[in-house]
């Protein structure tokens, strides 16, 4: 790392408690610093710390252990910086998620070995709470994996960044996503156009994220031939899927036959990914759930991952997690 030490607390006979950061180019801590300060603003909010502009330096005011929390944040930011890295508002944000995760006997260490990160043709893709960061890594190193809990928390979005990632680099043949058309049930047939444009809506998400990871032109091609399928569950019904990547997307809307279906579908040289929310079942009434009956029956399987999620990883609006939260408490 550039910065130079984590100095002593300063004044603490005076009762002021202060860390001093030093940073050795100036130009670096300017983009530190974010656009008006904001990404110091985003530390202090979320740290309860007051950080202060001194030069090349920053003073940081609080609790020892914000203190202690908020360098080790700035600290894994300027790195990025260093590396050429960004060092956007959603970083930061996972920076200080999987800060506990890092200790405070490091504070300016990066994560090095224990980074993740999923490389695709648009972007560069990482996890950014300890949960998603087990979840990609559960994604390589499992041919079956579950990513079980409440929206927002980029159960979807990382298996497709993962799914992609594996593409270009020659490990599987194809892409293949799916979920359950429930929403539609008997009213496809009224929907005007051909099959494909029934459908195409609810599969929509799955678009969206590989828009993310993928140029226009070359999604395109990809589909075209084949080498890249969205589809209805009901359309994996006797397949043998080699040598793909096969992502069941919102999986507590498959029935209990869907889901063994779907789950013996999987063939030579693939990986599959379920994911699901179990508060979000779109099932009529009395139909149990595949992804609850599979989560009951593959639990210590060997080769078989299960990740779980809570509001805390919900990555949209902070404001989401707040309403994940009082309709779990409702709930309860």
């Amino acid at each position: 790392m550039g910065i130079s030490a984590l100095t002593p607390p300063q004044n603490e006979s005076q009762g002021v408690q202060e860390t001093l950061l030093e940073f050795p180019d100036n130009r670096l801590l300017i983009d530190l610093c974010g656009e008006f300060d904001r990404n110091l603003a985003q530390v202090e909010h979320a740290l309860d710390v007051h950080i202060l502009r001194r030069g090349n330096q920053l003073a940081l005011v609080g609790e020892e252990l914000a203190r202690d929390r908020a360098a080790a944040v700035l600290g894994q930011l300027y790195g990025r910086l260093e590396a050429g890295r960004g060092a956007e508002a959603g970083d930061i944000d996972a920076m200080i998620r999987m800060g506990d995760a890092a200790g405070t006997g490091d504070q300016l260490e990066m994560f090095q070995g224990g980074r993740v990160e999923i490389k695709t043709r648009k972007k560069t893709v990482e996890p950014r709470t300890d949960a998603q960061k087990g979840y990609v890594q559960a994604l390589y190193a499992n041919e079956l994996a579950f990513g079980i809990g409440p929206a927002g928390t980029g159960k979807t979005y990382l298996a497709v960044a993962v799914a992609v990632n594996m593409f270009i680099g020659g490990h599987v043949d194809r892409i293949i996503l799916s979920r359950p058309a429930v929403e539609a049930g008997e009213r496809l047939g009224f929907l005007p156009g051909d099959m494909k444009e029934k459908v195409d809506p609810y599969m929509q998400p799955l678009y969206d994220a590989l828009n993310d990871f993928l140029p226009g032109k070359q999604l395109a091609k990809l589909i075209e031939e084949k080498r890249i399928e969205i589809a209805p569950l009901a359309f994996m019904r006797g397949r043998t899927l080699s040598n793909a990547f096969v992502v069941l997307d919102e999986a507590q809307n498959a029935t209990t036959m869907q889901m063994k279906m779907f789950l013996t579908r999987l063939g030579e040289g693939s990986r599959m990914v379920v994911t699901g929310d179990r508060s979000q079942v779109d099932l009529p009434r009395g139909v149990a759930s595949g992804l609850s009956d599979a989560e009951c029956l593959l639990k210590g399987v060997e080769g078989i991952a299960f990740r779980y999620f809570t509001a805390r990883d919900v990555v949209r609006h902070p404001l989401v997690a707040r309403i994940i939260e009082a309709y779990d408490k409702a709930d309860g």
